[in-house]
């Protein structure tokens, strides 16, 4: 190969020929939902043909994004969907309706699991709540009133009290 293929070879993929061994550091955070691919290359990066990912679409096993011209657009999170119904279907024998089943339950799945997560946070912090604020008063065996923490009894030795307790009968 001589020097003038090598040099339209990287132009041909957006590098410049003294570039090529040029290491660049992107700082990119996208969110793995964040809808960024064409169809082609979700294709590719799921091993599918794009003709396949058009045919999940209007099955509704994966739904990408859509642009104002209404082209596809895939998320990273997309691309794993769709590889793990090519997974289901090539080495499990599943159907597409089956997959699409299995899909749905792990989606609700997966919000019954953020559900109960937030109301295990909400119950840790009526409790904590609870156990600070809360007060809860006996009678000593003196007959003094003293504070004690929830879920516990006075002290059975009473320090010496002069607290004077009346007790009235209801009419």
């Amino acid at each position: 190969m001589g020097a003038a293929d090598a040099s339209s070879r990287g132009r041909a993929r957006g590098v410049a020929p003294g570039l090529r061994g040029l290491r660049i550091d992107v700082d990119l955070q996208v969110d793995e939902n964040t809808p960024v691919f064409v169809i082609s290359v979700a294709a590719q990066l799921a091993g599918m043909h794009p003709q396949t990912l058009r045919q999940y679409d209007r099955l509704g096993l994966v739904t990408p994004g859509r642009t104002a011209g209404r082209g596809r657009r895939y998320s990273a999170r997309d691309v794993a969907v769709l590889r793990e119904v090519q997974r289901l279907s090539q080495e499990e024998g599943v159907n597409l309706a089956g997959i699409k089943r299995i899909l749905e339950l792990e989606l609700e799945n997966d919000r019954l699991r953020e559900h109960a997560g937030r109301l295990a946070d909400e119950v840790e912090e009526l409790r904590a709540r609870l156990a600070a604020g809360r007060r809860v008063f006996a009678a000593d065996t003196a007959g003094g009133i003293v504070a004690v923490r929830p879920g516990r009894r006075p002290d059975r030795m009473p320090a010496p009290t002069a607290a004077l307790v009346v007790w009235r009968p209801k009419p």
